[in-house]
């Protein structure tokens, strides 16, 4: 499924400081921790909380996170659909990015254990 030019342009310029905070109530709201997601975020990104804390200070565009992130080699086992996009069909390197990420903590707000999200090579 291809995206649209405007949607990747949304994308990029979507605000992480003001996704986090979602990102969190979705996860404690399913009975998961803040720690989790941390752990989570720095398998995908290579961030621990407090270069979070930092991006999040310095009011990073998604652009810039991922820019700054360190990708785990193993990102590309995310497969699936989230937000209406299959993952893996996704041709745009920077949404490709941002719905992994999307992906990761749906798995976890819906119970999945942090063994199976954080995925390893077979």
């Amino acid at each position: 499924m291809k995206t649209t030019p405007a949607h990747n342009e949304r994308v990029r310029k979507m605000k992480f400081y003001s996704v986090f905070p979602h990102y969190v109530t979705k996860v404690e709201k399913k009975g998961r921790t803040k720690e989790e997601l941390f752990t989570v975020i720095e398998w995908l990104t290579g961030f621990n909380e407090e270069d979070l804390n930092k991006l999040i200070d310095e009011k990073v565009t998604f652009e810039t996170f991922f820019e700054r992130a360190t990708l785990n080699p193993n990102a590309h086992l995310i497969k699936g659909v989230v937000c209406g996009y299959r993952v893996e069909e996704i041709d745009n390197p920077l949404t490709k990015k941002a719905r992994y990420l999307d992906k990761l903590i749906d798995e976890l707000a819906r119970g999945k254990k942090l063994e199976s999200i954080l995925r390893k090579e077979k």
